[in-house]
């Protein structure tokens, strides 16, 4: 209000007013609140989205690691191998005097590439476990994004509701809403 008596508000002050003294659309009012509800409710299931997805990347970044640690140690198995082979080639051709020698690295290469291997199986195995959490984490990735979807499409229902005034539009709103929230249910209990 000025000093003269003169005041000047706008439409959004004016709607603000008449809900304040009890003159809002009930109707107008419920969508209203169930927009801003799904909204946030929206709004975090995206984040969830968004986590999931991002945590399944990095373990299967961690899987390609281990798979490559896995192929390294395999081709130092195979080096130890060709050696054992040539260590076997020369037990053959050399004098008697050296098979002692020769027997004995044979033996050296062979415990090296049972430990090599052990070593090599081991992280083939943490590999695919990182895969595993991998395809778990977009599994649930998807749900969330399901439920996101779902939501959007209860809001979009919200506001032909309040274009057409329609009460199965409504029922159609409310009914969206709560599929998207079990559905985000369901992304929660990994399900």
């Amino acid at each position: 209000m000025s000093e003269h008596g003169f005041h000047v508000h706008g439409p959004h002050d004016h709607e603000l007013e008449h809900a304040a003294q009890g003159h809002g659309n009930s109707f107008t009012n419920k969508v209203a609140m169930f927009t801003a509800i799904i909204a946030t409710v929206g709004a975090i299931f995206g984040y969830m989205g968004g986590a999931t997805q991002a945590a399944a990347g990095l373990y299967k970044n961690d899987a390609a690691i281990k798979k490559t640690e896995a192929s390294n140690q395999w081709n130092y198995y195979q080096a130890k191998s060709s050696k054992q082979n040539l260590m076997e080639l020369a037990l053959e051709l050399a004098p008697s005097s050296k098979a002692d020698y020769y027997k004995g690295q044979i033996e050296r290469y062979k415990t090296e590439k049972a430990d090599i291997k052990t070593a090599a199986e081991k992280l083939e195995t943490q590999s695919k476990e990182f895969d595993e959490m991998s395809e778990a984490q977009m599994h649930q990735h998807h749900r969330w994004a399901q439920a996101t979807t779902v939501l959007q499409v209860a809001i979009a229902l919200a506001a032909i509701a309040l274009l057409t005034r329609k009460v199965w539009v409504e029922y159609a709103m409310f009914g969206t809403g709560a599929l998207g929230i079990a559905i985000g249910i369901l992304a929660a209990l990994h399900i």
